[in-house]
């Protein structure tokens, strides 16, 4: 079984191009930013996948899917040999997209692109019980220092 799940940010805008058959095919090529569960000091936070997309699901990828947004995808590891032009081996590996959501609402992404976050707002969780307008007009609450980023359940 081949089969690949995957929720991660894209770290650019899709780049989509079209086969030159008769039919032209959509194919539509990015990475998403997936955040490793467990990191060492020194070493990046994230994994950067590379993704492709063809047809219609690459077309809608192309039109909806922006720098940033969060993604969840389904798809199939594939792995490609070919020479250069200088006759040296490659090896490429990539998922091949069979299925793609929405992580994140739209009003969510908007609103995270206009206003970047702090460091403060980073360390907050939200509430899940109404919370007066007057104390916490923003919907959440500070988090303890005493708290681990670790210990926390996302």
């Amino acid at each position: 079984m081949n089969k690949v799940i995957l929720m991660g940010r894209l770290t650019a805008d899709p780049e989509v191009r079209y086969s030159q058959s008769a039919e032209p095919l959509a194919i539509v090529r990015f990475s998403v930013a997936v955040n490793k569960r467990f990191k060492r000091d020194g070493e990046p936070d994230a994994d950067f996948i590379n993704c492709v997309a063809f047809g219609k699901i690459g077309e809608f990828t192309s039109k909806y899917f922006k720098k940033g947004m969060m993604i969840s995808l389904v798809g199939r590891l594939q792995v490609r040999n070919w020479e250069d032009n200088n006759g040296q081996k490659r090896v490429s590996t990539e998922v091949v997209i069979e299925e793609q959501y929405f992580a994140e609402s739209k009003a969510a992404f908007e609103s995270r692109r206009v206003s970047a976050p702090t460091q403060s707002q980073s360390a907050q969780i939200p509430v899940s019980e109404p919370v007066s307008a007057d104390s916490q007009p923003d919907g959440f609450y500070n988090v303890e220092d005493s708290v681990d980023d670790d210990d926390l359940p996302f």
